[in-house]
């Protein structure tokens, strides 16, 4: 092993060890505390918005700006001014330690309970979207844990710039281990990944392929945040009005993120209205579409020729993160389960329909994390669902499913008080 990954290696389990005793004071810290913390700050994001815009600028300069993941990477006022209320909401959510799931006293009169706890050190591996590190450290230290960031190259300069607001504050309570910035060289991820005995659990915020690496190399606990490969089913009873309107805000309200619109599945006899439904999307927002014969056939001559495309295999199954999608044609419902069944990351899907048969065995037989019915799929946010800031959407099944905020970054353990008991 050459010598400068010897020291790097030195470097991240001496920053690990400091995070996990660290970790071991955050559950000292009273609510007024922790909240003590998240406005300030939120407050003092605010008060540096120059100097976090000059640092995410430097970044933004080492990227294209046609790339799909500089809108990700991309700070400005308005963004930092939401992440400072984010960090307020957080502050003022109840705390999700301490509650007890259930008690009870058994035939021989021991005193049964089970209490949240945290889950220790955190670990959130993500690439160029820096908003990020103030979501995992607001919600990690709310739930009582520690946080260890691994970001990408892309956001290096956002990140450290970030981090130093982050422990300016933790040092007014002897804490500033308490979230550690990992290296962004990919170089340091195998040693977060292989971390066993400091980091309790890792999650994965990225792309399908950074998700898979996680998954494949990683010798602690992991949970899936997903990649959204995101459908909108359009039935033969949906509503022209409303579907239309679902369908341009699914695909267009913001396009770099997971919960965005890849593919739209039409009924065959819905096809009529295809030009209409993807009106908007072609004249105002310049999306460029992917359609089977069927579908390519009814939008000819009623959508901008450069926009339009026939599709091929890999139209279907592709997250996007840019202003392009496909369109699937299907004879009916279950040709649309079909299709999800076979390309959904198990994210979030919808129906557009209004007889509530077709809608009642679309939402119980679709396998995703959130299910809609005639309601755009961008609803999928921690936020929106009242968590808070989110720190991902699992998108699989053990211990957390969806948007995943406090409840789901705590743990539990059994309480057991007894009045001497012994057994036989």
């Amino acid at each position: 092993m050459p010598t400068t990954s010897i020291n790097l290696k030195t470097e991240i389990l001496a920053q690990l060890e400091a995070t996990r005793t660290a970790s071991r004071r955050i559950v000292r810290l009273s609510d007024t505390d922790i909240a003590g913390i998240l406005n300030r700050l939120a407050a003092l994001t605010m008060d540096n918005v120059d100097f976090l815009l000059a640092e995410n600028q430097k970044d933004l300069e080492r990227m294209d700006p046609a790339n799909p993941k500089y809108d990700r990477l991309l700070l400005n006022e308005e963004r930092l001014a939401d992440i400072a209320g984010d960090l307020r909401k957080v502050a003022a959510l109840p705390s999700p330690l301490n509650q007890v799931l259930e008690e009870r006293t058994l035939p021989n009169g021991l005193q049964l309970s089970r209490l949240t706890v945290p889950l220790g050190v955190i670990g959130i591996i993500f690439e160029s979207r820096p908003n990020v590190a103030f979501d995992v450290f607001a919600l990690c230290l709310k739930s009582g844990n520690a946080s260890v960031l691994k970001g990408s190259r892309d956001a290096h300069y956002s990140n450290l710039a970030i981090l130093t607001l982050i422990r300016k504050v933790l040092a007014e309570y002897q804490l500033e281990n308490a979230c550690y910035l990992a290296p962004s060289e990919r170089e340091a991820l195998p040693h977060i990944l292989e971390a066993v005995g400091y980091i309790d659990v890792a999650i994965p915020r990225g792309s399908q392929g950074l998700i898979d690496f996680v998954r494949q190399h990683a010798k602690i606990p992991v949970i899936e945040t997903g990649a959204g490969i995101v459908h909108t089913y359009f039935d033969e009873s949906g509503d022209l009005k409303k579907g239309t309107a679902i369908v341009t805000n699914a695909k267009s309200r913001r396009v770099s993120v997971c919960n965005a619109l890849d593919c739209l599945l039409i009924h065959r006899n819905r096809l009529p209205d295809l030009f209409r439904i993807m009106q908007q999307l072609g004249q105002t927002h310049r999306c460029e579409v992917h359609a089977d014969e069927e579908a390519y056939q009814a939008l000819k001559c009623h959508y901008p020729d450069a926009l339009l495309h026939r599709a091929d295999e890999d139209s279907f199954g592709t997250e996007f993160l840019s202003m392009k999608m496909s369109v699937k044609t299907v004879s009916g419902l279950d040709e649309a389960l079909q299709h999800i069944a076979r390309y959904s990351s198990k994210h979030s899907e919808a129906i557009i329909a209004e007889n509530p048969e077709v809608v009642d065995t679309f939402l119980k037989n679709v396998d995703a994390a959130v299910v809609y019915a005639n309601t755009s799929t961008a609803f999928t946010d921690g936020a929106q669902f009242g968590l808070g800031a989110e720190i991902g959407i699992s998108t699989q099944k053990l211990h957390a499913r969806g948007p995943m905020a406090l409840r789901e970054l705590t743990s539990y353990k059994w309480v057991v008080k007894g009045d001497g008991q012994v057994r036989e």
